[in-house]
């Protein structure tokens, strides 16, 4: 592993080194529409679109939000952005009218690129509703008075739409922008400078968005591929959202930092998955840990050829050790990797490595990132806890977030006086500095007194041959506080009862960790990041479980 060195250059730096370097190299490739762009013809497009977007007005510093799956332009804007000084606000694709409206309104967004919809929602339709003034005014000249700050809409296509400029029409407009005056903007750029606006997936609470600075991002990206042993000729099969820190920093910026081909999905699909693998001989593949199990079980895996498969992470979610294995034995992942971060980290401060022990990589969330610190905290007294002894993860470096954007009072809450930032995830790191993450602070259940922690049940269980996946919760109880709950998906063909998830447990685990309600489900609530939402399933549990309070 190289010694360690603070790289400070702009993603704009990143991929003009990187164009320099493989101009001929694939650099963006979409199997399901055979779309393919080397570096030097990325490059291109990326310029076209940023010197358009200059023309329109854009300015240093202004929010370019972007609502839309991974769509071949995404990834160009998320480049072409950075190159003028503009902050890349990517959104949820699950956001619906209300948390759109907040978003723009809290992030004070100037600009604004949709598609047309995904899955039954017409994004559209749901722009013309909240900014009903796009169908009447000149387009570049937006008055709203419920989003005072928005002054453009834009689409990321070529379709036209009243009141917005497509791609097409913005890049066509690079002529009104001189090579020189593109070259004085970039020149006036900052590593430090904030480019990308993420807002936590608002499991609890209201969103609220994590600034990330291009040295934030850019580094982060370049030690996640170099931790894969990526170089140019690396192929990364991408499904997971760019919106997502999966997306946009784990994939484009680790394989960008390296030269290395982007196989990209719009969307997750394992069928896609299979055939963009065997198709492009893909080196590398990325997934939440539902995603591979959709991979695994689909009824024409045999068919494809994952031989080319050498490296990947999965991410997002706790990592079971018997999915590891599966991955690992029959995907040929030998050198997957395991990361573990949270947005405002950048996101990744761990990561296991190829090297590493078949124990530590599927068993562990890895060692801290050259560059950052990692350490396990008492949550009540804030000291360091000794090996081995579990509190909350805590770190710090070049990764953390410059902060939430207009909130100081939660950005001290995230970040102490000496630059730790707090995860609220529970875990343990041992004498090497291996991290072990046990689950979410708030996750905890306390039985009658008794701490439980939901990992450890979830993974005895895992063991379990007819349990595809699962998830514990604590169930409210009159009598314990808190009663252990668990929603278990059967694997397809498997029949299984409550009575037989108890008997797999008695004399196994601690009685009381054993599950007293049980529901059998075919799916969990989730962010479309891929991260699983407890706090629904909760509330699932008190709905299925009126008794415990009785």
């Amino acid at each position: 592993m190289e010694q360690f060195e603070i790289r400070e250059k702009t993603l704009g730096q990143i991929l003009d080194d990187t164009i320099a370097l493989y101009p001929d190299n694939d650099a963006v490739i979409y199997v399901d529409r055979d779309y393919r762009l080397t570096y030097r013809e990325f490059g291109q497009v990326v310029d076209d679109l940023a010197r358009g977007l200059m023309a329109l007005g854009v300015q240093h510093g202004e929010k370019v939000a972007v609502w839309s799956t991974n769509v071949p332009y995404w990834v160009a804007l998320q480049f072409a952005t950075a190159k003028i000084g503009a902050i890349l606000l990517t959104v949820n694709t699950n956001y619906r009218k209300s948390e759109v409206q907040y978003l723009l309104n809290q992030s004070e967004c100037e600009n604004l690129f949709i598609m047309d919809g995904f899955r039954d929602h017409d994004y559209v339709q749901t722009i013309f509703d909240l900014i009903p003034e796009l169908k009447t005014q000149p387009r570049g000249k937006l008055q709203c008075p419920n989003f005072p700050h928005l002054k453009r809409v834009m689409f990321l296509g070529a379709e036209k739409h009243r009141g917005m400029y497509s791609v097409p029409e913005i890049m066509s407009m690079k002529a009104m922008v001189s090579g020189q005056e593109y070259t004085e903007r970039q020149t006036m750029l900052s590593p430090h400078d904030v480019v990308n606006m993420q807002y936590t997936s608002g499991t609890t609470g209201f969103p609220k968005g994590v600034m990330l600075s291009h040295l934030n991002i850019g580094l982060n990206g370049y030690w996640i591929g170099k931790n894969q042993n990526f170089t140019s000729k690396d192929r990364l099969c991408l499904p997971v959202p760019l919106f997502h820190c999966f997306g946009c920093v784990l994939g484009v910026l680790a394989a960008v930092n390296h030269g290395a081909a982007l196989v990209i999905l719009e969307t997750f699909s394992p069928l896609h998955v299979m055939a963009s693998v065997d198709q492009e001989k893909c080196t590398a593949l990325y997934g939440v840990p539902t995603m591979f199990i959709s991979v695994l079980e689909h009824k024409l895996f045999d068919k494809f050829d994952y031989s080319s498969l050498r490296t990947g992470i999965m991410a997002g979610s706790i990592c079971p050790e018997p999915l590891m294995r599966k991955v690992i034995d029959k995907m040929n992942m030998r050198e997957i990797t395991i990361c573990y971060g949270l947005t405002e980290a950048s996101p990744v401060m761990t990561q296991t490595l190829p090297h590493d022990s078949f124990e530590r990589r599927t068993q562990s969330v890895g060692k801290n990132m050259p560059g950052i610190e990692v350490k396990i905290v008492d949550p009540d007294t804030g000291l360091e806890c000794p090996p081995n002894t579990q509190g909350e993860v805590v770190c710090r470096g070049y990764n953390v977030m410059k902060g939430y954007y207009s909130m100081p009072e939660a950005t001290e809450k995230a970040i102490d006086a000496e630059g730790w930032l707090h995860s609220g995830d529970l875990g343990t790191m041992d004498a090497e500095g291996y991290v072990v993450i046990t689950g979410r602070i708030k996750d905890m259940i306390i039985r009658g007194g008794e701490n439980i922690y939901p990992r450890e049940i979830e993974e005895f269980l895992y063991r379990m041959e007819s349990i595809q996946d699962i998830q514990v919760v604590g169930v409210p109880s009159r009598k314990y506080g808190e009663e252990v709950g668990a929603f278990i998906i059967p694997k397809e063909g498997c029949e299984i009862a409550p009575e037989d998830v108890r008997d797999f447990c008695r004399g196994q685990i601690a009685w009381h960790k054993v599950p007293r309600y049980i529901a059998f489900v075919k799916e969990y609530p989730m962010t479309a990041s891929g991260k699983i939402q407890k706090y629904k399933l909760r509330e699932m549990a008190q709905e299925l479980f009126p008794e415990a309070m009785r």
